[in-house]
């Protein structure tokens, strides 16, 4: 098999994960802090889904939501989940969100997957997102942390059977496709298009056929991603809440906790996500011992922890 078939194979196995990421932040940041007030009875779901870890602590004294101390969330999507894949996976897609309450804004950084970075706690070098099969969610936060230079306060992770089960636990959704075409037997036409939860992922992860490859895919992402909000939001919709938590029960692992949500809600951190300021850890790709990594120079790792540190007002 030569390069071009490997690569293509490895991009229809990596299928656009940052969908998964937008969706994880809807149900941390919007459903998560709904849930609380209108369904006082779905504490065992989010026992589920809560899965603390313990991390190397960054922060001189820990965080205060009621005081709107700035955090950040380490969102992540995991490559396992669907298409019969049941080992412990990558983080394939890794997203630092902070959100400062006190300056209503919320930052969101991506970190590229194949980021050369020292994997905390294994004792090598590696792609960062192999921090996560070594190691899980601690080997994760703990790799990020020591590479930005910042403290990860809260973390939260969904496979790739979320979105599925997301789309369909709110009836499917409705999306104008700004192109024609057929991806894992589905055919999309230009314009709207009503879809299940296989649909959306064949809609998402079609690349080959856009003129505009990774960016058009972007695009079908987050008009994905705006699709499953609006439904989201829908007065009808708040009868759905707690199927739809139930139905990712199984595919999403956070440490945040009810009470939480509810601080969030409560002190200003919710509404700061309607200002969202994106940004993402550049790098070179290359070759090291025949293994391709996307390598960070001194100065743009030095700009990024800088954009973090001042959103979460850090010295």
């Amino acid at each position: 098999m030569d390069m071009s078939e490997q690569r293509k194979r490895k991009r229809k196995k990596r299928w656009g994960l940052r969908i998964f990421l937008g969706l994880l932040a809807v149900l941390v940041l919007t459903v998560g802090s709904y849930v609380y007030s209108v369904y006082r009875n779905l504490s065992k779901t989010t026992d589920t889904i809560y899965t603390p870890v313990e991390t190397q602590a960054v922060r001189e004294a820990g965080v205060d939501l009621t005081q709107q101390t700035p955090i950040s969330i380490l969102l992540m999507g995991i490559d396992n989940g669907a298409e019969g894949r049941t080992e412990a996976g990558r983080s394939d897609s890794m997203i630092v969100v902070t959100i400062n309450p006190k300056t209503q804004t919320t930052a969101m950084v991506s970190i590229p997957r194949d980021t050369f970075s020292e994997i905390v706690g294994n004792d090598t070098y590696d792609k960062i997102n192999h921090a996560y099969w070594f190691g899980g969610a601690e080997m994760a936060i703990n790799t990020v942390q020591k590479l930005l230079g910042i403290p990860i306060d809260y973390y939260a992770s969904i496979n790739m059977e979320g979105l599925k089960q997301m789309v369909d636990a709110v009836g499917g959704i409705t999306v104008n496709s700004p192109l024609a075409f057929t991806s894992r037997g589905y055919t999309f036409v230009e314009g709207s298009n009503q879809m299940n939860g296989e649909a959306a992922l064949a809609f998402s992860r079609m690349r080959e056929e856009d003129p505009t490859q990774d960016t058009g895919r972007q695009d079908r992402q987050r008009l994905v991603i705006e699709a499953i909000i609006h439904n989201l939001i829908q007065t009808d919709m708040l009868l759905s809440y707690q199927d739809i938590l139930h139905s990712l029960s199984a595919n999403v692992e956070t440490s945040l906790q009810m009470s939480d949500y509810l601080a969030l809600q409560q002190n200003g951190y919710v509404s700061a996500v309607s200002n969202i300021k994106q940004d993402h850890l550049g790098g070179v790709g290359g070759l090291r011992n025949e293994i391709y990594y996307s390598f960070v120079d001194g100065a743009e790792l030095n700009r990024v922890q800088e954009v973090l540190k001042t959103e979460l007002e850090l010295p």
